[in-house]
């Protein structure tokens, strides 16, 4: 398989996401908002960000 490198677009956006869930999820965590789902919230986040980022590496163009 060859990896191609992603967009910057693609690269800033996947990285924005993970950094949202990231703190969602320490927020989540920490139970500051005292919501019980934030955190899965922030994990979901974190893992989309990561899809989109293995996306951008494999199909070409993204």
């Amino acid at each position: 398989m060859k990896l191609t490198p992603p967009k910057k677009s693609t690269f800033w956006v996947s990285v924005i996401i993970a950094a949202v869930g990231f703190v969602v999820g320490l927020l989540g965590y920490f139970g500051l908002f005292g919501v019980a789902w934030l955190g899965m919230i922030g994990l979901v986040l974190l893992a989309v960000g990561f899809v989109l980022l293995a996306l951008g590496l494999t199909v070409k163009g993204l």
